[in-house]
């Protein structure tokens, strides 16, 4: 098994009510002059009421393309990648020369030299350190990466890797585009990161526990490529959203968890403690109603959209940092771990606390 040292997680500092950002939204997205009622609409059954953004909001005008967008990206991820990181380090009393491995992952933007190589040099971690920067799984990323840092740590036990998640999303949102997606886009989505600190079964942190990692398992789904991703363009990445995500979840998601609990010896009623991944509220529903959740299962995951939108791929990671936090569960018991994005796909994670 692994052993998940310390989650922590970091915003930048321009922060607004959700009816500021639908205004915003209206300016950058909407022709002068026309209803904004669907626009209203949507921003407000998001269910979201603050968000961060990379940027102060009155520099959004001033991005005159993708190359812009992009500089302000890397910019940003490499100043919240430091921070996270950082802190995550230390609350397991860990020195950045003890980093073995970083993984590095974001949907939002795209650098080269990677956003993990920019944060070597400026966070101390040694020039022999593994790096691992991953593009394209979105929203699955934060729980994907930690299923992929245990695949690493167990053949590597004295090992000590990092898992750091970046999401601008709204850098991303077009302008003039009145699509559903991208109006969708603009209401939900929001900007932050997170970073996992994990340590091989041989190699014990001086402090910090977040429980261990038992199994995990991927699952692509057929014929659902066009659910979720990226349709890139000159003006950078246009959302791919379809309205079927909820029904796609219904039909695939409990059949997953079932099976995956099942090869344990477990039940959904072993689970004490649910993070999943807050990808809207129709998504939530859906999950709560096929796995047949109790009442209250999902609250941390509806109270992090709500204060911060939907973060792709970190998330999943904030809500992990705020169950550790907030609802630590009773030691011994068990938690799963859930994210689901573009492939359509998604990842589950067994954790032990």
């Amino acid at each position: 098994m692994s052993r998940i040292a310390a989650v922590r997680t970091a915003f930048p500092p321009n922060r607004y009510p959700q009816a500021e950002l639908t205004d915003m939204a209206a300016r950058m997205c909407l022709p002068e002059g026309a209803d904004r009622r669907l626009l209203d609409r949507l921003h407000l059954s998001a269910r979201v009421e603050f968000r961060n953004l990379a940027l102060p909001i009155e520099q959004y005008d001033k991005l005159d393309g993708f190359g812009a967008a992009n500089d302000a990206f890397i910019s940003a991820a490499v100043d919240l990648g430091a921070e996270c990181v950082g802190a995550a380090l230390e609350a397991t009393g860990l020195a950045p020369a003890d980093v073995d491995m970083i993984m590095f992952t974001s949907v939002t933007g795209i650098a080269a030299p990677s956003v993990d190589a920019r944060l070597v040099g400026r966070l101390g971690l040694r020039p022999d350190v593994k790096r691992l920067p991953v593009f394209g799984l979105g929203c699955v990323a934060g729980a994907a990466g930690i299923a992929r840092l245990h695949d690493y740590l167990r053949g590597w036990p004295e090992h000590v890797a990092v898992l750091l998640s970046v999401e601008l999303c709204s850098l991303t949102v077009q302008r003039g585009d009145v699509s559903p997606a991208n109006l969708v886009a603009s209401a939900l989505f929001g900007d932050g990161a997170a970073a996992v600190v994990a340590c091989g079964d041989a190699r014990r942190p001086a402090v910090g526990q977040g429980g261990t990692v038992v199994a995990t398992r991927s699952h692509l789904y057929p014929d659902s490529g066009h659910v979720m991703g990226w349709q890139v363009r000159d003006t950078g990445f246009g959302v791919l959203l379809d309205a079927s995500v909820p029904d796609v979840v219904r039909r695939h998601l409990a059949g997953d968890v079932h099976g995956f609990l099942a090869d344990h010896g477990l039940t959904t009623r072993d689970i004490t403690a649910w993070v999943c991944h807050p990808g809207g509220p129709r998504v939530l529903e859906a999950v709560a109603e096929t796995l047949a959740l109790p009442a209250g299962a999902l609250d941390l995951t509806w109270r992090s959209l709500a204060a911060n939108g939907n973060l792709s791929s970190s998330s999943v990671l904030h809500v992990l940092g705020d169950t550790l936090a907030l609802r630590p569960p009773e030691p011994s018991t068990y938690g799963l771990l859930i994210a689901m994005g573009p492939g359509f796909c998604s990842e589950l994670v067994l954790l032990r606390w």
